[in-house]
Order: structure tokens, then C-alpha cells, then sequence
């Protein structure tokens, strides 16, 4: 599906996350939990999926699992669960050997299914046309180090941290040029939430498919 017109040209390929152990979730796919009569990756894929030349998705194990969505799979290219940055060091591989003139990938997490529409734009903004530049989101004065945009340009470097131990995001960004986009609370209903609001535990589920029944509510 080709991205949204309105925003910038240059290729951007999105990386759905979801190599983690979901431990709070009682283990297991979190992003195959149902929320509003379909799976949490289906509606993390309907924001993404118009900002974005092209989703990948980053997930461990049997890629035959996530085989209905219709998205190429990729593992942690190092082992051990080592967070976000493999996550992004896998995009950055796929692009490499599958569109190697692309030269950003962005990031989402597959349990916030209410992070920004603008999300790339926003953080393409943010970058000033600085390259290679990161740019991550922010809400509230919080980072949300799992949203970022990143030049494919620096898989050797990230590549070389995470095989000396770098394992959180910050230590690896506060080597490069970082730039952040803050966004706004978003409304729902009555309610003012948080756009990176993400679905730890069963309750936050639960709440966000209240939410959604809220926001189609006559």
C-alpha cells in the first residue's frame, strides 16, 4: 500500500515490534490478543500501514504465526532478547538486503493502538532534513524510545554497540545526533489519553477496547 500523499517522499519502511516476552501479559503474542473483535497487530497495522512504504514485522520464533498478516517477518539479529535496538538492527538488515536505497526505517510497538496518525511526518519534521539524524517521540516530557525514526545509514554502528553489550535505546541515541517530536494528548469520548497509551497488562486491554467502543459510540 502506498503511504499517505501528504507526506514526505522519501521511502520510509515501518517496524512493527514485537520481539518481547510480554511477561506482564502472562507471556505468549501479545500483539495476537483480540481488542475490539480483532488482533492488537491489526489495528497497530491500520496506523502504521498509511505512513509507511512498506511493514515488517520484528517477532522470535515461528514466523508462520503472523502468516495472515501478510508481512514479511524478521528475528533479533543477535540472541538473548536484547530490547528495541535489535529490533531496529533487524529493519535495518532488511532494508539493506531488500531496499537498500531506502534510507529510514520508523518504529512502533504492536500494543499501542493509538499512537499518532502523523507519527513519520511528525518525526521527519523533527529531523530538520539533518542525515543521518534520530528522531524519537515524546508525550507528556516522557520519551517513547520504541517510536523512533532511524537512518538506515548507521546499521554498522548499532550493529557494533549491541555486540558490545549496548542494550538500551538511550545509551545508543546519545551517540548520535537526536532530535525528539513531542505530541499531544489525543481525545476519546470524554476521555484525554496519552497517544503512546500501550496494553501492558489485561486490564490496560481492557480499557483500550472500552475506548474504542467510546469513540464509535452515536
Amino acid at each position: 500500500m502506498d503511504r499517505d500523499s501528504s507526506h514526505n517522499s522519501d521511502p520510509v519502511v515501518g517496524v512493527l515490534l514485537a520481539g518481547g516476552q510480554a511477561r506482564r501479559m502472562g507471556g505468549g503474542d501479545k500483539c495476537l490478543l483480540e481488542l475490539a473483535g480483532k488482533p492488537l497487530l491489526a489495528h497497530v497495522m491500520d496506523r502504521l500501514e498509511p505512513q509507511t512504504d512498506k511493514l515488517v514485522l520484528n517477532a522470535n520464533g515461528d514466523p508462520a504465526r503472523f502468516a495472515k498478516f501478510g508481512m514479511p517477518v524478521i528475528a533479533d539479529p543477535v540472541e538473548g532478547f536484547a530490547g528495541p535496538l535489535a529490533g531496529v538492527l533487524a529493519g535495518f538488515t532488511w532494508v539493506r538486503e531488500n531496499a537498500p536505497e531506502t534510507r529510514w526505517i520508523v518504529t512502533a510497538a504492536t500494543d499501542t493502538p493509538f499512537f499518532p496518525a502523523d507519527l513519520v511526518a511528525r518525526l521527519q519534521e523533527a529531523t530538520g532534513g539533518q542525515y543521518p539524524a534520530i528522531a524519537l517521540a515524546m508525550s507528556g516530557g516522557r520519551m517513547h524510545p520504541v517510536f523512533g525514526l532511524w537512518p538506515t545509514v548507521l546499521i554498522d554502528d548499532l550493529g557494533e554497540a549491541l555486540t558490545s553489550g549496548t542494550r538500551k535505546v538511550l545509551d545508543w541515541t546519545d551517540r548520535h545526533t537526536t532530535v525528539t517530536a513531542e505530541f499531544p494528548d489525543i481525545q476519546i469520548g470524554d476521555t484525554a489519553l496519552d497517544p503512546f497509551f500501550n496494553a501492558n497488562m489485561p486490564e490496560d486491554l481492557a480499557h483500550a477496547g472500552s475506548l474504542l467502543a467510546e469513540s464509535v459510540r452515536p
